[in-house]
């Protein structure tokens, strides 16, 4: 298996990936990864959902300037909206969107509810593109920007069936994100879905094989490695490609 790659090359230095927009970063994976980032050394905008103390905000009170807090709910477009604007006229190495949730109860696609599908498919897949279509602009030419997939969004390695919804609402988010690269063909931005692994988080559950520590040391590092390769890259935590 090869990495897919829709951009062609370019001799533009790559952006140094020190300004990060982090969009979803109050728990879990996001906030190992503001965390991650922090510890060395880069710049951070980092959102929340809500208007309530978290633990990004204790993070950000250990690391004095840098780490900025702002505020969307991914899932109300006018939020998105509101963000870029009060980002305007600044410019990020990295956009970085994580997101998800599973369905509840876990069940089949038919045993789902209509509300609860489309709870899970607009915050997993519908949301994340928007936030990109709406900030790319805040985005250096060379810059990144990556989307938390899974490696359960891969249609060639379903051959065990669960988790219905959660898998099919990841395999549209990397439909659609083959889709913008399309559009964006020949562009010099590195375009990265990344399957973190099976992770011990509030979404993961208890029994996962990772913990944070295994797994998002090793997801900044794919990232910093797909700097200045335009195209799209789905991958894991330890930058294998995945298949589709």
């Amino acid at each position: 298996m090869t990495i897919t790659n829709l951009g062609s090359g370019t001799d533009l230095p790559p952006a140094s990936g020190k300004r990060v927009l982090l969009i979803g970063a109050s728990r879990g994976l996001g906030l190992a990864l503001a965390q991650e980032w922090a510890q060395d050394g880069r710049q951070i905008t980092a959102t929340v959902r809500g208007s309530g103390r978290t633990q990004l905000h204790d993070l950000a009170d250990t690391h004095a300037g840098g780490i900025e807090i702002d505020t969307v709910d991914i899932t109300e477009p006018e939020q998105v909206t509101a963000l870029h604007t009060r980002l305007a006229g600044r410019m990020f190495d990295l956009l970085f969107v994580n997101a998800g949730v599973a369905n509840q109860p876990e069940g089949t696609v038919a045993e789902t509810s209509t509300d609860e599908f489309n709870r899970v498919m607009v915050t997993n897949a519908l949301s994340p593109l928007r936030v990109i279509e709406a900030l790319q602009d805040l985005v250096e030419p060379t810059g990144t920007i990556g989307v938390m997939s899974s490696g359960q969004g891969s249609v060639a390695n379903n051959v065990r069936g669960g988790h219905e919804v959660y898998r099919g609402s990841k395999a549209a988010l990397n439909t659609f994100m083959r889709s913008y690269a399309a559009r964006h063909d020949g562009e010099h931005r590195t375009l990265v879905l990344m399957a973190p692994g099976w992770v011990r988080t509030d979404l993961g559950g208890s029994g996962a094989p990772l913990g944070i520590d295994d797994s998002i040391p090793n997801v900044v590092k794919t990232l910093d490695s797909l700097q200045g390769r335009p195209g799209l890259h789905y991958v894991d935590y330890l930058g294998r490609t995945v298949a589709w």
